[in-house]
């Protein structure tokens, strides 16, 4: 039997903004109309690195915190507050917090919602699925990270979308081998979601992160020969694609954050960000 389509989401009341203790250092984008060029190298040093491993296991520990709260009858700005003072127990700064004036520590996009949803007052379902995407900034670097996560009795069909894409993050990372070009990660993701017939959203992609929350290092999730850097050791950037039930168009809200599925069915997304190594890549985003 089909389980009853969930109400779409839509927009509810969102809270003041959390304040982040004075001793915490922001990123110089905080409050600012737009970051700083980013004009650095995609390739880090060892010294960044060991900065960017420590931030990255601190998302990733955020990450799973918020996520083991998913559950009916939580608010998604409840999850926020989890997340950020979490982050800021530990003297980390919550990336989002201020990015171009989004007002919150983590985005929460439920069910149809894509990416870079805003908590707010809207109670979490049973059944629904609920991505969090949180990122740390401790030390002058980032680490960035989002999972979905499921909210009491999930219907199968989303229940394989979320494995799946997780499965389509897997892939992409094992695709990863300095000298290969870059679209290749695109392709291994779009290769496996065809076999579902799933949409692959295109608009939003990985990045190459470190000193900046977005370098200029572009990774799209479908397969595109003009995304075609050559990978090599030493290069960060994120993988985190967003699988849909049906079509891979969006709509954003008024909001000028949230995206949703055109057709309003079901999307789910991963993310981790990566280390290119000597013989692949290794996940900086584990707990």
């Amino acid at each position: 039997m089909t389980p009853p389509a969930a109400a779409p989401v839509t927009p509810a009341a969102v809270s003041p903004r959390r304040p982040v203790p004075a001793h915490i250092v922001r990123p110089e984008y905080v409050d600012r109309p737009a970051p700083a060029p980013f004009e650095g190298s995609e390739v880090k040093d060892a010294e960044t690195i060991e900065r960017m491993r420590a931030a990255c296991r601190l998302a990733a520990q955020a990450r799973e915190t918020v996520g083991a709260a998913v559950q009916p009858g939580v608010t998604t700005d409840e999850l926020d507050r989890l997340g950020h003072e979490f982050l800021c127990d530990h003297g980390a700064y919550p990336s989002t917090l201020g990015y171009r004036g989004f007002p919150k520590s983590l985005c929460s996009s439920v069910n149809e919602i894509v990416c870079h949803g805003i908590p707010d007052s809207r109670v979490v379902e049973d059944g629904d699925i609920v991505n969090i995407d949180i990122t740390a900034y401790l030390d002058g670097v980032h680490g960035d990270t989002n999972a979905t996560f499921l909210a009491g009795d999930v219907d199968e069909e989303s229940r394989l979308l979320v494995e799946r894409t997780r499965e389509a993050l897997d892939r992409a990372i094992r695709a990863v081998r300095p000298g290969r070009r870059l679209n290749v990660i695109g392709r291994v993701i779009e290769t496996y979601a065809r076999r579902f017939d799933y949409g692959v959203v295109r608009e939003f992609t990985g990045h190459g992160i470190g000193t900046h929350f977005h370098a200029g290092l572009v990774v799209p999730h479908y397969d595109d020969p003009h995304y075609d850097d050559v990978i090599n050791v030493g290069m960060t950037f994120t993988i985190e694609p967003m699988l849909n039930l049906g079509t891979h168009e969006w709509t954003m809200w008024d909001d000028g954050w949230t995206v949703a599925t055109k057709d309003l069915r079901r999307s789910a997304q991963f993310e981790h960000t990566l280390l290119v190594t000597a013989d692949g890549a290794e996940v900086l985003t584990h707990p």
